[in-house]
């Protein structure tokens, strides 16, 4: 039988495939194979080319355009730990050797109809999204579409998010409406050498608004700071591996797991409550061994969002920072957890706070951020969850950034419960005594006596505030010994 595929094949392009070796970057479909098991993929519009044919000899098209630049099917991804059904991946990749992985009419209907068999089927889509945008040369489309404005692929997966779970991954450049694929994913994986814009520097000369080289344009650092990448990876070995890690979540639980020593949980907690701590450390500690996969950390750094396990089941994380604004609450801070929320949400993955905050940010530079959209905001994400949602106080829970941080109050978790140097009020200790007694200070003339007041005053209300009086009156479930952390989550998890 003849093979048809013969020119969609590696192979069959040497040259194309040496420029990419000489870029130190794979191939697409070395990229899908990577991320499949084992002649696991099935491709769909594997011989379609581009829609040229009536400027372009058709043999000429079958060699250079092959898939019209995009290579789409389904395939299985973790297969040696799910089983069939929860292994099914539906997998779109732009193949940057075809016209530079630019989005060609047919390629869109290929977008479509992958979007349409992930919809139907309910498969996460992983989409690898390198290329340079709209193409103008698809001289045929003209007979069907004069504008280019009548694509419906940008609908259509825009209402695949929230559906499925999406994980887009780039390496090199991203431009127009490539980049517009990537944004619409729910978790960004990114090379360090990717370029993401919403446009190339041609549309952008052509707006005249200056002359830039792609790298200057949306450097993947950059987006990763602002918060458009999630994960920046060294390279696309990295890329699939971590996009298969982060599907994985997705997947369900795990058989096989390797608990860590709990009792390590007490000694990453300062005995000084006025001394700082690597949050993340604890989060790692708290999860399955090598279980942690953190989104955004270079973003809004003073709160971490992250995937973990807990035997074996998966669990979302968001815990203040206080090694940035002392784990304070900010704008950023604030779309981050509530877009996280509705991430873990939607997708059926129980959720769990670390809470150590002094509250949201205030003040006039905190209000030209939005801040009172963005942190109202959260309380609307946080009063949405289904999923199970528990809660531990690390150390401080002050004013209305702990109550955003726990979905809106201390029994809106499945748990609230406390460690010993936990801290609870409506706002910081400190703060509350200068604002609360301040005529009383103030009336105090011996200024050595004043600040023995005021340290009166601050321990008083500190040890009213303490976990153990918090829960003797019932606000709280219960105060812990940190290595019962994860006792406490797999019991509930469990359950």
């Amino acid at each position: 039988m003849t093979d048809f595929h013969t020119t969609t094949h590696d192979s069959a392009r040497p040259e194309a495939v040496a420029k990419r070796r000489a870029l130190g970057k794979r191939t697409a479909r070395e990229n899908i194979a990577d991320l499949c098991d084992d002649d696991s993929f099935i491709e769909y519009g594997a011989l379609a080319i581009a829609a040229q044919r009536s400027r372009r000899a058709l043999d000429e098209l079958k060699r250079e355009t092959p898939a019209d630049g995009l290579i789409s099917g389904v395939g299985r991804v973790n297969g040696d730990v799910f089983d069939g059904a929860h292994a099914r991946c539906a997998v779109m990749s732009y193949d940057y050797t075809v016209l530079a992985g630019t989005q060609g009419y047919q390629n869109h209907r290929k977008t479509d109809r992958m979007v349409d068999i992930a919809r139907r089927e309910r498969l996460p889509l992983v989409f690898f999204t390198e290329g340079g945008g709209g193409r103008p040369g698809d001289t045929d489309a003209a007979l069907v579409v004069n504008s280019g404005l009548e694509v419906t692929s940008f609908y259509s997966f825009a209402r695949l998010s929230g559906e499925v779970p999406l994980i887009g991954i780039n390496a090199g450049r991203c431009f127009a409406g490539n980049a517009a694929f990537f944004g619409c994913c729910d978790i960004t994986i990114a090379t360090r050498d990717a370029n993401l814009g919403m446009a190339g520097p041609a549309m952008i000369a052509g707006g005249g608004l200056g002359e830039y080289a792609p790298e200057d344009i949306g450097p993947a650092e950059q987006q990763a700071a602002i918060g458009v990448v999630d994960i920046v990876v060294a390279d696309e070995v990295e890329a699939v591996a971590t996009a298969k890690r982060c599907l994985a979540y997705f997947q369900g639980a795990i058989a096989d797991f390797a608990a860590p020593d709990s009792a390590r949980l007490a000694e990453l907690m300062p005995a000084n409550r006025r001394m700082t701590y690597d949050v993340r450390r604890i989060v790692a500690a708290l999860a399955d061994i090598d279980s942690m996969t953190e989104l955004g950390a270079a973003h809004a750094p003073n709160l971490v969002t992250a995937f973990i396990r807990i035997e074996g089941r998966p669990l979302g994380v968001i815990a203040n920072n206080p090694r940035s604004l002392a784990g304070a609450i900010d704008s950023a801070a604030a779309r981050k957890a509530a877009d996280f929320m509705r991430l873990c949400d939607t997708h059926g993955i129980a959720l769990l706070t670390l809470c150590d905050t002094p509250g949201i940010m205030v003040g006039p530079e905190a209000e030209k951020t939005g801040t009172v959209a963005h942190a109202s905001q959260l309380f609307i994400a946080g009063a949405k969850v289904q999923v199970p949602w528990y809660g531990i106080v690390l150390r401080k829970a002050y004013g209305l950034g702990a109550q955003a941080m726990l979905g809106g109050h201390l029994k809106r978790p499945n748990f609230t419960v406390a460690w010993p140097q936990g801290e609870f009020g409506p706002m910081g200790v400190e703060g509350a005594v200068t604002l609360g007694f301040r005529r009383e200070l103030e009336a105090i003339e011996d200024e050595s006596e004043r600040a023995a007041r005021y340290q009166q005053l601050v321990d008083s209300m500190y040890e009213q505030g303490k976990a153990e009086n918090v829960a003797s009156y019932f606000e709280i479930d219960d105060v812990i010994d940190p290595a019962d952390s994860r006792r406490w989550l797999a019991a509930a998890l469990g359950g």
